[in-house]
């Protein structure tokens, strides 16, 4: 089942115009603040109208101002999870999930009460008022509560912003599994590079109400052009399996017949995991590199060289694991002569992957 979205708003500085499609899967809405990452989110939920507008969500329209058909919020079968929670304070927490399962008007399916509550491992929590949990706690309730609506999509407001970082790592795991577990689109709003690296399969790009990229995951971020976010937050996106734990406390992975070596990872052997490598921890050699303590080497070619206005420089390497961004300056690229089709060395030390930049 697949969103398909187009908009046109006028405001008295700001117009937004967008035109795009969310299949089954996470699709980011990504951009920073002012782009019109929450306006988009409040039309596709009915939370205002649009001056012109036609969304849909397969072959059910929920606006279309050409035809005059506007669907309520309460109408519109969308599982709304926004930044703070928002769960009633004067239920418990089998309330606020009861309350969701009662959102569903009847619709049956494979999401029962006690599934989501295995999923989110709530069961300690039922008894529980919202005043007596965390933030990250709260957020997997709310998330159960979207999902026991038996939704046709799940729309996420910039669900991690208003949590720290540790919450922010308790929480990404269950939005990985909303996104591999069940077969409806979600469009999670987002101005974190961290986190569309880890959870997107597709990506669409706002900037300034404009819809500036839209595709999967892994080629959006790993294009030298995309930087919406500056240059210190590119990086490139692998695909790999676990292939060992090694007693000293490092995870072996399989990337395209690449080794790559991590700190201990929690994912269990012959498991997919996709890695954010960012572009400013990878160095490059041209003569086979000896004697390092990185234990990251992926050989390769050059596909590009972009050359910024200031003293950088991004170079993409294609390798057998996938393309890796490097970030070096402009002096390097001249000293070095890197041009495109030469061959190269790139260095990754294992511990300049953070936890948060693995995921399932």
């Amino acid at each position: 089942m697949t969103l398909f979205v187009n908009i046109s708003q006028s405001f008295e500085s700001f117009t937004l115009n967008v035109d795009f499609e969310a299949p089954e899967g996470l699709t980011v809405l990504f951009g920073a603040s002012g782009a019109g990452k929450t306006t988009v989110a409040n039309a596709v939920a009915g939370l205002s109208q649009p001056d012109e507008a036609k969304i849909s969500v397969g072959a059910r329209v929920l606006s279309d101002t050409r035809a005059n058909v506007w669907v309520p919020p309460h109408r519109r079968d969308i599982g709304y999870i926004f930044q703070e929670g928002r769960l009633f304070p004067h239920m418990n927490v089998r309330k606020n999930l009861l309350y969701g399962r009662a959102l569903a008007r009847g619709r049956t399916d494979e999401i029962t009460l006690e599934r989501v509550v295995e999923m989110l491992g709530l069961g300690d929590l039922l008894d529980r008022r919202p005043a007596h949990l965390s933030g990250g706690e709260k957020q997997r309730v709310a998330i159960g509560r979207a999902l026991l609506a038996r939704p046709k999509m799940i729309l996420a407001d910039e669900p991690l912003a208003a949590l720290d970082e540790p919450r922010k790592a308790e929480i990404l795991p269950y939005f990985e599994l909303l996104r591999d577990e069940f077969s409806i689109p979600i469009l999670y709003v987002s101005h974190s590079i961290a986190e569309v690296a880890r959870l997107a399969t597709t990506v669409v790009a706002l900037e300034k109400g404009r819809v500036s990229r839209v595709g999967p995951a892994g080629e959006v971020l790993s294009d030298p052009e995309f930087t919406p976010a500056g240059v210190r937050a590119v990086g490139a996106v692998l695909e790999a399996k676990v292939r060992e734990h090694h007693s000293d406390g490092l995870t072996e992975l399989e990337a395209g017949g690449a080794a790559l070596f991590l700190p201990k990872l929690a994912h269990g052997v012959g498991k997919t995991v996709r890695v954010r490598i960012a572009a400013h921890d990878v160095i490059l050699s041209r003569d086979t590199p000896k004697g390092l303590s990185a234990l990251n080497i992926l050989s390769g070619k050059i596909a590009t060289v972009r050359a910024g206005d200031g003293p950088g420089a991004i170079v993409s390497i294609d390798t057998k694991a996938g393309r890796v961004l490097a970030r070096v300056t402009r002096r390097s690229v001249q000293a070095m002569e890197l041009a495109e089709g030469q061959a190269i060395h790139a260095v990754v030390k294992s511990v300049a992957v953070a936890p948060e930049d693995v995921g399932r």
